[in-house]
């Protein structure tokens, strides 16, 4: 009897005991995954960071390219603190990057290599403030428009953006790891729960203080986005105060020159009238008895000696040449006055029947298309929320172009087609003409630049237009093609465009 008596507080004992072993190893497995979630809660704060700061970097390098631009057009000294202060901060932003990133491989290779080149473009600042500041704008202007310099930014982008993306996947697996942590959590929780009150509610503690732990990576994250997000809105509109400072600085030039360029228009006018009294003097004084009686400057010039005779036709060539060139400078003010006007031009959107828009453009250039014996085909087209004046520019440039460069030895075809793309409408333009050369595909979107045999008219401002006008809209504008192939130029915009910032400034 005394050994039945004492089961069941053997029982009691060993289920205790068993309560105990559960507790305590309920226990050390929630104290292992907190500490393992608070690990991974500051991994992901370590990724974030290191995110932002590749921002910071490229910030302070989109700023003190826009300094330099901007002080290297004005030469005015507020923009050269603003370059000084950006390039100050430039090689200690990527510094800090790389002691953010030094348990990185992957992270630091992308630095080894972009270090060099941050050096490289330094020095490139440098070199061509130290021209302006002496004044050798000519210089700094060819350092600033060489391929190189470009490829040099291009590059160290490049390297940010696969930095980025590294971050990426790591915050992705970080985030995995985290939510696996906090389903292990649940399960032990559970169990414990089944098993014991004490152990359900100990393990309610500790799932409310992983839930913590989470609010606050989840709120660390809403501050940072919430940072970046002021730092962007900033930055954009520093630029758009800019892009705003260069337009009125255009069009205030483009003024000026008109002026001194009418006078020299008016002089040359005057010169070509004096031209025959002036050669018509020459040949009196060369042989006055064979011309008293010739009074008619044509006479006169005819009967000029062959030395005499070369003048005047160095004369008519110069007078020639300065006309010409008084005719190309006017087109140029021109074309600058009207970029000026479009970049103040505010965007209104509006529902666009983009077909019915094509339409109306073809009619407009149809006898054009029968010069040139070609055909204009016109796909189904989405419409499309947009500015309708930015959209006609745009394409009239593009099937203008298409036109003007078609092969005359085939029949020419032009075809505008459209597609949509996960909240992005896709219009071509494509033709069957000379094509491109791969070397000029961005070449020919740069302001007064051409590609290829320049036989056409023009003054290369219609693509960089169009580029711009694309941009202002939230979009972009690129060309593919192959020389003898013909080219397709690519217009993706927004279905909605409705951002006011976007149409206030170039």
């Amino acid at each position: 009897m005394s050994r039945e008596h004492k089961r069941p507080p053997i029982v009691q004992i060993a289920l205790l005991l068993a309560g105990l072993l559960i507790l305590l190893g309920i226990s050390a497995s929630s104290i292992y995954l907190v500490y393992s979630l608070r690990q991974d809660a500051d991994k992901i704060a370590r990724t974030l960071e290191v995110e932002n700061q590749i921002y910071v970097a490229l910030l302070q390098v989109s700023r003190a390219e826009s300094a330099e631009r901007g002080y290297l057009i004005t030469s005015q000294p507020e923009f050269l603190a603003e370059f000084t202060e950006a390039t100050a901060a430039i090689r200690p932003a990527f510094d800090r990057l790389k002691q953010l990133t030094s348990d990185n491989a992957v992270q630091a290779r992308h630095l080894n290599e972009a270090l060099p080149l941050v050096d490289q473009r330094l020095r490139e600042f440098s070199t061509v403030v130290s021209f302006v500041m002496n004044g050798q704008e000519a210089e700094a202007n060819k350092i600033v428009q060489q391929n190189a310099t470009r490829r040099t930014t291009t590059r160290i982008r490049e390297i940010a953006d696969a930095m980025r993306s590294e971050e990426d996947r790591l915050l992705r697996l970080r985030i995995a790891e985290t939510n696996e942590t906090q389903a292990l959590s649940a399960i032990a929780t559970t169990a414990g729960s089944g098993t014991v009150l004490a152990l359900a509610i100990a393990s309610l503690l500790l799932v409310r203080r992983s839930q913590r732990l989470r609010d606050d990576a989840e709120e660390s994250l809403r501050k940072l986005n919430a940072n970046l997000e002021a730092a962007v809105e900033e930055r954009t509109k520093d630029l758009q105060e800019a892009n705003e400072e260069i337009q009125r600085f255009a069009y205030i030039v483009s003024h000026d020159l008109r002026s001194p360029l009418v006078n020299i228009m008016g002089f040359t006018s005057e010169l070509e009238e004096l031209r025959g009294s002036i050669f018509r003097r020459i040949a009196e004084l060369s042989a006055p008895e064979a011309l008293a009686a010739t009074p008619d400057s044509a006479t006169a010039e005819a009967r000029l000696v062959d030395h005499d005779k070369e003048l005047v036709k160095d004369f008519d060539e110069s007078l020639n040449f300065i006309k010409s060139s008084i005719g190309k400078m006017d087109r140029l003010i021109t074309a600058v006055l009207t970029l000026t006007r479009e970049g103040r031009r505010e965007f209104k959107p509006d529902h666009i029947d983009v077909h019915e828009l094509i339409e109306g453009i073809v009619q407009t250039v149809a006898h054009q298309a029968d010069e040139a014996n070609a055909k204009i085909l016109i796909d189904p087209l989405p419409d499309v929320v947009s500015d309708r004046l930015a959209l006609e520019q745009i394409f009239s440039n593009l099937i203008d172009n298409a036109l003007k460069y078609l092969r005359p030895d085939v029949a020419g075809e032009i075809r505008v087609s459209g597609r949509q793309k996960s909240g992005y409408i896709v219009y071509e333009v494509a033709d069957n003409g000379r094509g491109i050369d791969q070397k000029d595909h961005q070449r020919v979107f740069d302001l007064f630049r051409r590609a290829g045999v320049q036989d056409r008219p023009g003054q290369g401002i219609g693509l960089a237009h169009a580029r711009a006008l694309v941009r202002r809209l939230g979009g972009t504008l690129s060309v593919s093609s192959k020389l003898g192939e013909g080219s397709t130029f690519t217009v993706m915009l927004p279905s909605r465009w409705n951002l006011p910032l976007e149409g206030k400034t170039a």
